[in-house]
């Protein structure tokens, strides 16, 4: 899953993008609101963490700007203010979540999962095809009962082609959805890591590749 962190305390926004990226979403950073605004424009994510009082443009104007889009992400608003005013007027704005500072980080794994849960186009949070069972939440994931010791990317790629099934990603897709923006466009690294994934998976083959298509299971 990819998500945008809008955040202006850049240790608490780069702390928060190390942990969400050891639970395998690829992560953009924004420290004030003009610049989450252009990264919106660009790319499709599917939650988005949003401190409340951005610089540049606030957090309350992004909150609402981001509700008017016709596929938007989930929204989790963090804030200092955490009376029930405050949540009242965050969640009337339209985000999905509401955090106050401070919070502990499992909390906050928990409803970025859920989050994109709730989004129209999830899936269950469970997900089974070709013998294979992925539990993102827990981070296990099962081959005819057999369990499979995946790195990071190795585990987000196989979540990404599962939500897909039975469509295909292309390596582009995966770039954009599994890594994030700082990721080389040109580089290999999606044909690296599906090489691993496959072996790891092991016969008969679950990832079949269609060339100038992309990548699937099945």
């Amino acid at each position: 899953m990819r998500v945008l962190v809008a955040e202006d305390a850049r240790p608490l926004a780069d702390i928060l993008a190390e942990g969400l990226r050891d639970q395998g979403m690829a992560v953009d950073l924004a420290y004030d609101g003009l610049s989450a605004a252009a990264k919106l424009d660009l790319t499709a994510y599917g939650v988005v963490v949003l401190d409340r009082d951005l610089p540049g443009l606030h957090g309350d104007a992004l909150c609402q700007m981001i509700t008017e889009q016709p596929d938007r992400p989930m929204v989790l608003m963090l804030t200092a203010a955490g009376t029930v005013d405050d949540r009242v007027s965050g969640l009337t704005l339209g985000a999905d979540d509401y955090l106050a500072k401070p919070f502990h980080f499992p909390e906050l794994i928990l409803r970025v999962h859920a989050l994109g849960r709730r989004r129209p186009d999830a899936r269950p949070r469970i997900l089974r095809a070709a013998g294979v069972e992925l539990d993102p939440l827990r981070r296990t994931a099962m081959r005819s009962g057999r369990r499979l010791d995946l790195s990071v990317k190795e585990f987000a790629v196989l979540e990404a082609l599962m939500r897909a099934t039975p469509g295909f990603l292309s390596a582009e897709q995966l770039l954009e959805e599994v890594w994030d923006e700082n990721t080389d466009p040109f580089t290999n690294t999606v044909t690296v890591t599906i090489g691993r994934l496959r072996r790891k998976l092991g016969e008969p083959p679950v990832i079949t590749t269609t060339p100038g298509i992309g990548y699937r299971i099945g």
